[in-house]
C-alpha cells in the first residue's frame, strides 16, 4: 500500500501543483531565444511554490513550516511579476495571464490560512 504523506492530502499543495503543471504547458509556447532565460528563471520559481509546500509540512517545529509557507509565498509573487512581463512581451495571451493570476490569487490566500493557523497554533500552545 502506497504511504501518502500528509502534505499532499493539502489542497493548497494540489492547487499550486496544478498551478506548475498549466505553467510548464505554458513554457512550451515561449520563443526559443527564452529556453534558458525567463523560461528557466520561471520553472525554477513554479517548481519551488509545491516543493517549499512539502518541505515545510515536513518539518516538526510551526516556526520552521511558516518559514518555507514564506517562501513559497514569495515564490508565488515572483510568477505573478514573471507571468506579467511575459504577457507585456507578448508571450501570453491576456486570457491565460488572468486564468494563472486567479490560480495564484487562491493560492494565496490559502498560503495565508495555512500560515495564520500555524500561528494561531503557536500561539495556544505557548500559553499552555
Amino acid at each position: 500500500m502506497e504511504q501518502v504523506h500528509a502534505y499532499k492530502k493539502l489542497a493548497v499543495y494540489q492547487k499550486a501543483e496544478e498551478l506548475t503543471l498549466s505553467v510548464y504547458m505554458l513554457l512550451r509556447k515561449y520563443p526559443i531565444e527564452e529556453r534558458y532565460a525567463l523560461c528557466d528563471q520561471i520553472r525554477r520559481a513554479v517548481v519551488s511554490i509545491p516543493s517549499n509546500i512539502a518541505e515545510g509540512m515536513s518539518r516538526y517545529s510551526n516556526k520552521e513550516k511558516i518559514h518555507f509557507l514564506e517562501i513559497a509565498y514569495g515564490s508565488l509573487m515572483e510568477i505573478e511579476c514573471q507571468l506579467s512581463i511575459s504577457q507585456k512581451l507578448n508571450y501570453i495571451s491576456n486570457i491565460e495571464l488572468k486564468q494563472l493570476q486567479n490560480q495564484i490569487y487562491e493560492i494565496s490566500r490559502m498560503l495565508s490560512g495555512l500560515r495564520s493557523s500555524l500561528q494561531d497554533d503557536s500561539a495556544t500552545n505557548s500559553n499552555l
